[in-house]
C-alpha cells in the first residue's frame, strides 16, 4: 500500500465499521486491521478513534462550505443563490449520507472539545445560510413573520432526516430530489401577501 493513501483507506475502513457495528464497538485494532495498516501507520494520521469519527464528517463539513462560498460569491438573484445552495446541500448530504450518518448516530461520543469544534463550524455555515433569508426578507420577497433560525431548521430537518428513507438503488434521482426539496423550502419561504 502506498503511503499517500493510507489515511484514506483508514478512513474507509473506520466508515464501514462504524456504520456494520457502531463507533463504541468498533476498536482501533479493528480499524487497522480491516485498512492493511499498522497503528502506528493510522497514528501518524490520526491521533485517536475520535479524531476518525471528526475526520469522517469534516471532510463533508469542508465540502459544504466551500461550495456555499463559491456559490454565494459568484452572486445573483437572491432566491437563485439560495436555490443553488440548498441543492447543493441536499446532493452533497446524499453524495456524504454514509458518513452523515455514521456521524449523526455518534456525534455524541465525540469528546466535548471535538463537539465544540462541529457546532462552530456547523454554525458557520448557518450563519451564511441565514444572511440570504435575511437579504431576502429585506428584499421583501421572504416572510418574516418566522423567526430565522427556525426557517433554518425547517430546512435542515429535512437534510438530516434523509439517512431515514433515501436509497442510492430508490426511484429519487438526487438532483430531482434536491430541485423538489428546495421547492418546497422557497415555496415556505416566500411572502404570500402580495
Amino acid at each position: 500500500m502506498k503511503t499517500k493513501n493510507v489515511a484514506d483507506e483508514v478512513l474507509k475502513a473506520a466508515l464501514r465499521l462504524f456504520a456494520e457495528q457502531g463507533y463504541a464497538n468498533t476498536s482501533v485494532q479493528q480499524i487497522v486491521q480491516a485498512a492493511g495498516v499498522t497503528k502506528g501507520a493510522m497514528y501518524h494520521y490520526f491521533t485517536s478513534k475520535d479524531d476518525l469519527l471528526f475526520a469522517i464528517y469534516e471532510r463533508m463539513l469542508s465540502l459544504q462550505k466551500r461550495r456555499l462560498d463559491e456559490i454565494t460569491a459568484e452572486g445573483g438573484e437572491t432566491e437563485s443563490v439560495l436555490r443553488a445552495v440548498c441543492e447543493d446541500v441536499v446532493v452533497t448530504s446524499i453524495d456524504f449520507l454514509p458518513e452523515g450518518t455514521v456521524f449523526f448516530r455518534s456525534q455524541h461520543m465525540l469528546t466535548p472539545e471535538r463537539q465544540a469544534e462541529v457546532k462552530r463550524r456547523r454554525r458557520e455555515y448557518h450563519d451564511k445560510f441565514a444572511e440570504l433569508i435575511v437579504q431576502g426578507q429585506g428584499e421583501g420577497r421572504f416572510r418574516d413573520d418566522v423567526p430565522v433560525p427556525v426557517l433554518i431548521a425547517h430546512f435542515f430537518s429535512d437534510i438530516h432526516y434523509l439517512p431515514h428513507w433515501y436509497s442510492h438503488d430508490g426511484p429519487e434521482d438526487k438532483a430531482e430530489l434536491a430541485a423538489q426539496i428546495t421547492e418546497l423550502f422557497l415555496r415556505s419561504l416566500r411572502r404570500t401577501d402580495g
